[in-house]
């Protein structure tokens, strides 16, 4: 069964979430077998399609690893998409008010707590349930994370963090510092500050909060102030393995 959820509940416990960019099962199997705790298989910037999706999905099967999927956006289509091919969760990105975060918690739920609509014919292969079964053994451990991308959202954390249903928070630092004008200047004062705002409201309600790291001293600098899951991208990952091996030619 999923375990996501109930690991996120655990306070005392560090969590790995990894992105993945790269539509390929393979990718992903490799993660996963690592001992990721769960990945984000993105379809909002990543050049994931459905096929992709479902085998990526398919491929963390076997380990403890949980499938998240990453959206372009917050419609009950693209959550029921990613839920039936057998996600775990989904990544929010881009909501601003708690209007938007109060439909992306009805997006996870069947009616009459929420507006999924009921179709698990392939998730119930992914979490070993009958179609009838599915319902009852699954929708609870489903997981809702946040993407703090916006000023907008800086300025409703408070109210936003008061909705039920929230199982992480992640202030999203490129997104983040773009929206108020210094991006990729994580040590700008104002963008601190709004960070600081998100940790603080996330925190005041018990909301486990996560954060890109890559590197180990990131790692330890964010689990020192609170954060509880770090992630990574594998394609930056792959990248900088590459141009490490490319170093090696120098005499």
């Amino acid at each position: 069964m999923p375990s996501f959820k109930a690991k996120l509940q655990e306070t005392d416990r560090r969590l790995t979430c990894h992105i993945c960019t790269i539509p390929s099962a393979i990718v992903t199997q490799a993660i996963a077998a690592e001992g990721a705790d769960a990945v984000i298989i993105d379809q909002e910037h990543g050049a994931v399609d459905q096929a992709s999706l479902h085998a990526m999905i398919a491929a963390t099967a076997g380990t403890d690893c949980a499938p998240l999927v990453r959206v372009v956006e917050a419609t009950d289509a693209n959550v029921k998409r990613a839920l039936d091919l057998g996600a775990e969760g989904i990544c929010f990105p881009m909501v601003r008010t708690p209007a938007d975060v109060r439909k992306a918690v009805a997006t996870l739920r069947y009616p009459p707590n929420g507006t999924r609509g009921f179709g698990p014919f392939i998730a119930q292969s992914r979490w070993q349930t009958t179609v009838q079964d599915y319902r009852t053994k699954i929708e609870a451990h489903l997981v809702c994370m946040l993407l703090i991308e916006t000023v907008e959202a800086v300025e409703n954390i408070e109210e936003i963090c008061e909705i039920e249903g929230i199982d992480i928070i992640i202030p999203a630092q490129f997104d983040l510092s773009t929206a108020m004008g210094c991006p990729g200047q994580f040590d700008n004062p104002d963008f601190m500050a709004a960070v600081a705002r998100v940790r603080a409201a996330a925190q005041a309600k018990g909301i486990p909060l996560g954060q890109v790291a890559l590197s180990e001293e990131q790692a330890k600098q964010h689990f020192a102030n609170g954060y509880r899951v770090i992630a990574g991208f594998d394609a930056i990952w792959l990248r900088a393995k590459a141009a490490e091996a490319q170093s090696w030619l120098k005499p």
